[in-house]
């Protein structure tokens, strides 16, 4: 099988490539059956945005902490364990986000788009769902918009639910909020259209934030699935997103 290993800059996934690619050689990307990333979470959303025009299936293996998205790290039977892999279909989400400047920032998501406030004081945010107001006035530290892939990540945190893999829906989770004191977000079909505005944006500015990729001071954001885009992610029999999603719940 053609492989071709990515690693992370921390010395225990620079080891296990140099151990892996002795291995089992380490083919070129455009020629691979498979990429294998070496790292934690972090790495392998990068990898996964990084490499999302290939189509090509993509097996973590844990070198880094939580490794949630991740196998646990083995060097034996690489082959056979790719083979045998289970995967996992993911769309990402868009997000357009306008800036005060007036420039157009574009980034996906494959976890979640949050909005998060940049200044001392609790954000004010407007949102909308497929172009009709919801919520007028939402007083709070931030907000986000997840996929299921990324419901046990900062969602999780946040109080949000966990969302099962295929249920087609995003959860809507606010952080900290103030008013309405005792809203706790929405469940909405994978096909919404999600736009925050952010009000007195000068007097409390609010940052974007895609999988890592931050915007600051933005004056709306725009958010929508992409099912024209799909990570294809392996997972080793038996523990698959469905199964750890699952599992999180009675923790």
């Amino acid at each position: 099988m053609r492989i071709s290993f990515r690693a992370s800059t921390s010395p225990t996934a620079l080891a296990a490539y140099t151990a892996l690619a002795a291995r089992y050689g380490d083919a070129p990307v455009k020629s691979a059956e498979a990429i294998v990333a070496l790292g934690g979470d972090g790495f392998m959303l990068q990898t996964l945005h990084e490499t999302q025009s290939l189509n090509l299936p993509v097996y973590g293996m844990n070198c880094g902490t939580i490794g949630f998205l991740m196998n646990a790290y083995n060097e034996d039977a690489l082959e056979d364990r790719l083979r045998a892999a289970e995967e996992t279909v993911i769309n990402p989400l868009a997000m357009t986000a306008v800036a005060a400047n007036g420039r157009q920032h574009h980034a996906l998501a494959i976890n979640e788009v949050s909005l998060l406030r940049a200044g001392p004081q609790a954000a004010k945010l407007r949102i909308s769902v497929n172009g009709r107001e919801r919520l007028p006035e939402l007083v709070c530290d931030g907000a986000l918009l997840c996929t299921p892939a990324g419901s046990t990540a900062y969602n999780y945190s946040a109080h949000g639910p966990i969302l099962p893999m295929g249920s087609d829906v995003l959860a809507l989770t606010a952080m900290a909020a103030f008013r309405p004191r005792r809203w706790r977000g929405a469940l909405l079909p994978k096909t919404a259209v999600v736009r925050f505005d952010v009000l007195e944006a000068e007097k409390r500015p609010v940052m974007a934030d895609a999988d890592s990729r931050s915007f600051r001071d933005v004056l709306s954001v725009e958010i929508r699935s992409e099912p024209a885009i799909r990570h294809r992610i392996l997972f080793d029999p038996g523990h698959g997103l469905e199964e750890r999603l699952t599992h999180e719940q009675f923790m």
